[in-house]
């Protein structure tokens, strides 16, 4: 498998990186982000540190952001996705969510 990355951003501002690789997943926060003033975890299960965070699975919080139901069904069938493959849904739906986190494929 060929690492697959993604720049995650809080309120329009790259928090942090979010990598797929042969050894699981992995999101580890900018220095830059670290450094601000006044900046917020991604999620109360992520906080704030310099430590990357890894999984075997993708993490519950990453995996939230992902549509679901109907929603998915369009996106699954309109891009012809396979829906079992949570990071390419993540990177393909999950740039304008709701909430204050955004998701952007990380390309070059």
């Amino acid at each position: 498998m060929s690492n697959r990355r993604a720049k995650v951003f809080m309120h329009g501002i790259l928090a942090g990186k979010f990598v797929q690789d042969d050894t699981g997943y992995r999101f580890s926060y900018t220095v830059e982000y670290l450094n601000r003033e006044g900046v917020e975890p991604i999620s109360l299960t992520m906080p704030l540190q310099e430590a990357p965070y890894h999984s075997l699975t993708m993490f519950p919080f990453f995996d939230g952001l992902i549509p679901e139901g109907w929603l998915l069904d369009i996106a699954v069938k309109n891009w012809k996705l396979d829906p079992r493959d949570r990071m390419e849904l993540l990177l393909l739906c999950c740039k304008d969510t709701i909430g204050a986190v955004s998701i952007e494929p990380e390309t070059g």
